[in-house]
C-alpha cells in the first residue's frame, strides 16, 4: 500500500508544514549532523544535495513526540491505551511477492560508504555509523520477527560492526555461533512511525512479533516482501535493506562514539555482518538519525507505557513523563492523585523497581504539568524537605550508558516526594488562581502574538 513507509509519511509532513528542505549542498561528515543538532534533533529535515553522493538524506524524523502523535493518528491522552492496545491484540501481516524496495536489487561489489551517505557525526567516533537502521532478525524457536534499532559501524567494503545489547538477541546469536551458523539479518532504513514505535517494544518482555505490533498499530495489514539472500520478510516500501549475516567467530574494535548522554562510548569488540544483498526503491531516500535523540524519544513513549501500567496497580496514577534531559531513560517524573500517606513512597519504590536503568523520580500532584520543567521544580522547591521527602538507594545496578555508573560499576537512586500533604487543612498549598480566566485565549487580544 502507498500509504506506507517513509514517502507517505514525507507528504504528510509537507501537508502539514513540518517538513524542512534543502538543495544547498550539505556533507553527510559533520555537517549533516550539525544542522540536524542545530535543532535538537525535533525537526524533519530532507537534504537533497549530498556531497559526493547521489541519494537524498533524512533526518530529525522522528525526534519530536508530538510529530509521533499526528503520524500514528493519536493524541497525549489516549496514547497509553494505544500503544498498549498494539501489544496486546497484535495483528496480521501481509506477504506479498513484490514491492518498491525490490526496485533495484545489489548482490555484487557491495561498497556500503560508495553506495550510502552514512554520516559520521562527532570528532572522536571510530567511523561512520548507520544511527537508523532498524534490525530485523527471527526467532530461531517461534519464527516470529523481532525489529529493533542497532548502531552500525561501517568497517569498509560490505562489512558492518553491530552493537546488539540486547540480551535476547546476544543469547540467540551465541546460541548459533556456538553451532557454527550464522544469524540472518535485515536492516531497515525509510520507514514510518508505526514500524518505529513496534520496534521499541521490548522483545524480552512481550514476546509479541513486531511486525503485528506494527499492523495493530497502523491499523491495517503491514505489507512485506521476502528477502533475496536471507529466510526473512522486510518492508514492501521500505527506502532501502541491507541482507546479512552477522558472522560466527569474527568480532572488530568498534567506538568510541558519541552516546546516549552526549559522551563517548567506550571501544570493545563486537560482532560482524557481512552485508551480501542491498535491496532499495528508485531515487531511494537514506534515512539518518543524529545519534541519542530520535529512536529515544520513541523508546522513551514505550517506556512511559511500561511505568504508568507498572504504577496504576499500586496507585493512583495520572500520567508519566520520562524525561528528556535524562535522555529518555533514567528520570522520570510522575503525577499521582494521593489518596494515602504513603503513596508517593510506593510510587517512588515501584518506579525505581521497575527497571536497572531508572535512576531519579519526582512524584507530583495532578496539579503539576510535568511536562514543564519549570512547574516541576516548582513543586520540588514548595513541597518536598530533603530530610523527609527524598529516599535514596545506594549500590543499585544501572546502565553503562549512564558515565558515572562506571565509576563504581553500580549506581545510586534517588526518589523525590513533592506532593502536598494530605493534612492541609488550611490551604497552605493551595495554588494561586485566576476565577474565570484561568486559560486566556492570548489571539483574542493578540491576534499577531
Amino acid at each position: 500500500m502507498e500509504n506506507q513507509m517513509l514517502r507517505y509519511t514525507l507528504e504528510k509532513l509537507r501537508a502539514n508544514n513540518s517538513l524542512l528542505e534543502t538543495n544547498k549542498e550539505v556533507d553527510y561528515i559533520y555537517e549533516m549532523g550539525a544542522v540536524l543538532k542545530y535543532c535538537n534533533n525535533r525537526v524533519p529535515m530532507l537534504f537533497n544535495n549530498i556531497k559526493g553522493n547521489p541519494l537524498s538524506s533524512i533526518g530529525g524524523l522522528y525526534g519530536d513526540r508530538m510529530i509521533i502523535y499526528d503520524l500514528l493518528g493519536i493524541d497525549h491522552n489516549n496514547r497509553m491505551e494505544r500503544f498498549m492496545d498494539g501489544i496486546v491484540n497484535p495483528q496480521p501481516y501481509k506477504v506479498v511477492s513484490n514491492g518498491p524496495v525490490k526496485e533495484n536489487i545489489i548482490k555484487r561489489n557491495i561498497d556500503l560508504q560508495r553506495i550510502l551517505p552514512i554520516n559520521k557525526f562527532q570528532e572522536k567516533d571510530s567511523s561512520s555509523f548507520i544511527t537508523a537502521g532498524v534490525m530485523v532478525v527471527k526467532d530461531p524457536d517461534t519464527g516470529k520477527f523481532f525489529t529493533s534499532i542497532r548502531r552500525l559501524q561501517v568497517n569498509g567494503g560490505n562489512q558492518l560492526s553491530a552493537l546488539i545489547a540486547s540480551p535476547k538477541l546476544t543469547n540467540d546469536f551465541l546460541e548459533l555461533e556456538r553451532q557454527g551458523k550464522p544469524l540472518e539479518v535485515a536492516i531497515v532504513l525509510g520507514y514510518d512511525a508505526p514500524f518505529l514505535m513496534a520496534s521499541q517494544i521490548s522483545s524480552a518482555t512481550y514476546g509479541v512479533d513486531k511486525y503485528m505490533v506494527d499492523s495493530s498499530l497502523r491499523g491495517e495489514p503491514l505489507e512485506l516482501v521476502p528477502c533475496e539472500t536471507v529466510d526473512l520478510l522486510v518492508p514492501a516500501y521500505a527506502e532501502i535493506v541491507l541482507e546479512g549475516r552477522i558472522v560466527p567467530g569474527k568480532r572488530e574494535l568498534e567506538g568510541p562514539f558519541g552516546e546516549l548522554m552526549g559522551y563517548y562510548g567506550a571501544q570493545a569488540p563486537h560482532p560482524i555482518i557481512e552485508v551480501d544483498c542491498i535491496l532499495h526503491r528508485n531515487n531511494p531516500i537514506y534515512q539518518t538519525a543524529f545519534p541519542c535523540r530520535e529512536e529515544h524519544v520513541s523508546n522513551g513513549l514505550i517506556r512511559e507505557i511500561e511505568l504508568y501500567y507498572h504504577l496504576k496497580n499500586q496507585v493512583d496514577v495520572v500520567d508519566v513523563y520520562v524525561t528528556e534531559g535524562g535522555g529518555y531513560r533514567f528520570n522520570a517524573f510522575i503525577a499521582i492523585r494521593k489518596h494515602k500517606k504513603g503513596d508517593a513512597k510506593t510510587a517512588i519504590l515501584a518506579a525505581l523497581g521497575l527497571n536497572k536503568d531508572l535512576k531519579q523520580v519526582v512524584i507530583v500532584d495532578e496539579d503539576v504539568n510535568i511536562f514543564d520543567l519549570q512547574e516541576v521544580e516548582w513543586a520540588i522547591t514548595t513541597r518536598s524537605q530533603a530530610s523527609m521527602d527524598y529516599t535514596i538507594v545506594e549500590g543499585a545496578l544501572g546502565s553503562s550508558l549512564e558515565p558515572s555508573h562506571d565509576i563504581r560499576g553500580v549506581t545510586d537512586k534517588v526518589g523525590i516526594d513533592a506532593t502536598r500533604p494530605l493534612e492541609d487543612n488550611c490551604g497552605k498549598f493551595s495554588r494561586a488562581i485566576i476565577p474565570e480566566y484561568g486559560n486566556i485565549d492570548i489571539n483574542k487580544y493578540f491576534p499577531n502574538i
